[in-house]
Order: C-alpha cells, then sequence, then structure tokens
C-alpha cells in the first residue's frame, strides 16, 4: 500500500490548482483522511513559510473514486500579518467531493494551559494489528500497513464520569519522517479520520449500521511528530437522527496536547430498500 509520501503527492497544475495521486487500496471509496490531507497539503503550497496551520474545516461532500485523482482549486480568502485564510475544494469528475477551510497563524506570545493527559496503558505490551487475529484489524493492517496502530484494550480504557463512549488508541508511523513540521501536520490530518468515528460504536458494537465522515475540524495547538507515538483519546458525545458526534484529544508520549479533532459521522441504520 502507498506510503504517507505517496498518499500524500500532489501536482501543481497552475497557480492555484493542484492535482493528487490516486493510491493502490483496498476501500471502495477515497479514503477521507487522504482527501483532508491533499487538501491541506495544496493550501499550505500557497501560503509563505513563516505561516503554520492551526486549524482546518472540512465537509465531506460525495464518496471519491480511489481510483481517479482528485483535482483541489485553492482559493485565497485573506493574506493579513499573523493570519491567513485559503478555501480549498476537491474535485472528481466535475463535481465537489470536499471542501475545507484552513487557517494558517504566525504564531504569537500569551499564556499558556491544557488538559492532562489521561492514566493510559502505554503503548509497549499492547497488540498491533499485525498480531491481531480479528479479521477487522488484519484488513486495516494490510491498507495502512506502514502505521503502527494499538488500540487499548476497551477494559482498559480510562472512565470518566459522564462520558458514554470512551475510546483510546496510540499510533504513529512506522518510518522516519522528515522534518518539516508541515509534513507532519498534513500527516495527522490524514491520520485524524482513521478509527475517530469507532468511538460511536463503543457501546453498539453489534448494532450493524452504515458509517460515513460527514464533517472534520481539527485544531494544531503544539508541535509534534507523527513517527513517534501519539494517544488519541476519543470519544462519542452524543448520537441520534443517524449522525454520531465524535471527539478526539491528540497527545504525544510526554503528555502535551498537540492537537484536537471534532468529527460528525453518518452511522444510519441501514435501509432496506
Amino acid at each position: 500500500m502507498a506510503t504517507i509520501e505517496e498518499a500524500l503527492e500532489i501536482e501543481r497544475l497552475e497557480r492555484d490548482i493542484f492535482r493528487g495521486a490516486s493510491t493502490k487500496t483496498q476501500l471502495p471509496r477515497t479514503f477521507g483522511g487522504q482527501v483532508a490531507g491533499q487538501a491541506l497539503v495544496s493550501a499550505v503550497r500557497t501560503v509563505e513559510p513563516r505561516f503554520q496551520v492551526h486549524s482546518l474545516h472540512g465537509y465531506f461532500l460525495r464518496p471519491g473514486n480511489p481510483s481517479e485523482p482528485t483535482v483541489y482549486l485553492v482559493d485565497r480568502i485573506r493574506d493579513g500579518r499573523s493570519f491567513c485564510t485559503r478555501r480549498v475544494t476537491g474535485v472528481q469528475d466535475g463535481a465537489a467531493i470536499f471542501t475545507m477551510s484552513a487557517s494558517f497563524h504566525v504564531g504569537d506570545e500569551g499564556p499558556t494551559h491544557q488538559d492532562e493527559m489521561p492514566a493510559v496503558l502505554p503503548p509497549k505490551g499492547l497488540s498491533d494489528a499485525k498480531t491481531s487475529m480479528d479479521p477487522e484489524r488484519l484488513w486495516a493492517m494490510r491498507e495502512w500497513e506502514h502505521w503502527d496502530i494499538r488500540p487499548v484494550p476497551q477494559d482498559a480504557v480510562t472512565q470518566r464520569p459522564g462520558v458514554v463512549s470512551p475510546q483510546q488508541v496510540w499510533f504513529r508511523y512506522r518510518h522516519p519522517l522528515p522534518d518539516d513540521p508541515l509534513f507532519h501536520v498534513c500527516t495527522l490530518a490524514y491520520m485524524s479520520d482513521m478509527t475517530l468515528l469507532g468511538s460511536s460504536k463503543v457501546t453498539h458494537p453489534d448494532e450493524p449500521t452504515q458509517n460515513a465522515s460527514l464533517d472534520h475540524a481539527m485544531w494544531f495547538l503544539r508541535p509534534f511528530r507523527t513517527d513517534e507515538w501519539l494517544l488519541y483519546d476519543q470519544s462519542s458525545p452524543s448520537a441520534g437522527f443517524g449522525r454520531a458526534l465524535t471527539s478526539g484529544k491528540i497527545f504525544d508520549g510526554e503528555g502535551r496536547l498537540v492537537a484536537a479533532v471534532v468529527q460528525e459521522g453518518l452511522i444510519r441504520t441501514p435501509r432496506t430498500s
């Protein structure tokens, strides 16, 4: 399967028009994280290096065809002294499949605080998909073979009062990656769509549902590396009407809160007609 460098590869066609590579996959539709990651790479290519991504907000509009490349159209919404904003539309066959707004910031000085990382089993000693006998995890391992993904067993997940659907996952990229911080941000955007919607099924493990990401928002809070261990602390605060709200905090191995994610996804009962 594709490396992250291949999955995020884009070609500049015009000043603000890019084409993302299609990659080998088992999925029937383009992986949402790949579309988001390629869209973010396209936006990054249109800003000055002194600006760093601090947030993105995206909507998955149509399922993408994984055998076709996606073209990304970038609109330069604003260029300021401290912030700049880009809007990106991903297009296949003349139709928009994804739209995203991304905001960039030069960085300033100000107060600092963060939530504490929950007490959690360390990744060492947890099994990865390679050693699992679960067919679903083995399938995921084939699709994302370059990622080391280690879910915390559900009976060991940190339990907090009032949190009804918690899930915790350690992950890292298996191979050394470039030092460019923006590459790690785009890599995390790719990874952040993986496993998060699954937190909505923690309390409904045997209920059949049709699942898909609908929208996705991220905030990048501190520097990090995606080729080092990161904890994805997830929960699903609400589900109903065929949709589920999910959220995640991403911590590095030293307990620093490096990113936050919120996503709404489709988890509707399969239609019979």
